[in-house]
């Protein structure tokens, strides 16, 4: 006889659905930015307070915290979804788009919040668990520094609401919809961003003699970076280094007297990440002088490494498997080069950041289309299988042994 299987299934979630997505469509409509997420963490405190939650608001500014304390276990598991938007101007003409012009949910962060908001809904109701449930809503993942997780630990997450575990995840175009991707260790990269002022001498077009072009020389610094990675690092490792933006000067006629440049920095090794910001420091100020300008370094080291624990990794792949078949879940998956700021929880906490596949088509809705595009979307499709694991996997993690 087949024991009967007593966690949650997807088909659990599935009265649920028009709730959600017209929760998530809400959410879509109403993009905040990092740290003005007010509205939203309104709408996730009254509904975790509805379904019986203990909310606390404010945490790390804007950031809420639901806890559910169920029978008398002593185990614990946080479980994180970020709230914040993009300042994008949204190109999807969907009848739920966004009505503040240039912000956008462009990252799928409001499926993220209805997703768990779907499992706080599931847990509260089914209560098959015995332990407490931390869910934790963080504002200003989109930051790149400063952001919302080290700002929610700086206020104590960890010692005021704490988990032996915790588990986080994001949406991954590209990949079916509904399958899981996890893998130990180095999962996603660290992001470090840096901004270089180039000082020149401006003046005339005609007599440029006369100066020294800030233009010249942050094009020979933009293409000496091209060498970094092929030449100094080692080929057996993975960086990326992108001058994602030039500004200088705003008229033909006219040699400006500074350029500035936006660098992205990508890296898995630490040794590496070191590495790349000695060698660009070095390399700018030696291009600069080369021409007779100076230069400024503002180097900011972002978001850490998204290092998976082992054991928290293999427990969430299994509670995919039970979930949705083998077959819907990669493991160990492909490391992603972009960052995340979850990474500064997993270096206080044991814990594993999972990718859910958001769909390969590249139509509005298909969920194809990659991030930080202004033609995203998130696969509502999703909904029901990311509150079904997170509630699995809350229901397994407090009911097993210790």
């Amino acid at each position: 006889m087949n024991q009967i299987d007593p966690y949650c299934k997807v088909d659990d979630l599935r009265p649920s659905f028009e709730e959600m997505c017209a929760l998530r469509h809400l959410l879509h409509q109403h993009p905040e930015l990092a740290f003005e997420e007010k509205e939203t963490a309104q709408v996730v405190a009254e509904r975790l307070s509805t379904w019986g939650y203990l909310v606390t608001t404010g945490v790390g500014r804007t950031g809420v915290v639901g806890t559910l304390r169920v029978g008398n276990g002593a185990r614990s598991i946080g479980i994180r979804a970020d709230m914040d938007a993009l300042p994008i101007m949204e190109d999807t003409g969907l009848p739920y788009a966004s009505l503040h012009r240039g912000r956008m949910h462009a990252c799928g962060h409001d499926g993220h919040t209805a997703m768990l908001l779907g499992a706080a809904r599931q847990l509260s109701k089914t209560r098959n668990f015995s332990g407490t449930v931390h869910l934790y809503f963080q504002p200003a993942e989109e930051k790149g520094y400063d952001s919302g997780a080290r700002a929610m630990i700086d206020d104590g997450l960890f010692d005021r609401f704490p988990c032996d575990a915790v588990f986080g995840m994001h949406n991954h175009p590209g990949v079916a919809q509904g399958t899981f991707l996890l893998r130990p260790g180095a999962f996603m990269s660290a992001g470090d961003r840096v901004t270089v002022t180039v000082k020149g001498i401006g003046g005339h077009a005609a007599r440029p003699h006369l100066t020294v072009d800030p233009a010249v020389v942050a094009s020979s610094i933009v293409m000496a970076i091209q060498t970094l990675v092929s030449r100094n690092v080692d080929p057996a490792e993975v960086a990326v280094v992108t001058v994602g933006s030039i500004q200088c000067g705003f008229a033909n006629n006219v040699i400006a007297d500074s350029a500035t440049l936006q660098l992205s920095v990508r890296s898995f090794n630490p040794d590496i990440r070191y590495l790349l910001r000695r060698r660009i420091a070095d390399l700018v100020h030696a291009q600069a002088q080369s021409y007779g300008a100076t230069a400024e370094v503002d180097y900011v080291m972002g978001y850490p490494v998204v290092f998976n624990h082992e054991k928290e990794t293999e427990f969430a792949a299994e509670v995919a498997r039970e979930l949705v078949g083998s077959d819907r879940v990669i493991a160990p998956a492909e490391p992603v080069m972009a960052s995340e700021d979850f990474a500064f929880m997993l270096e206080r906490r044991p814990g594993s950041f999972i990718r859910l596949g958001n769909g390969v088509g590249d139509g509005v809705g298909d969920g194809g289309c990659m991030v930080h595009n202004p033609r995203y979307d998130f696969n509502d499709a999703n909904l029901t299988v990311g509150a079904a694991f997170w509630t699995r996997l809350a229901e397994r993690f407090l009911n097993r042994p210790s």
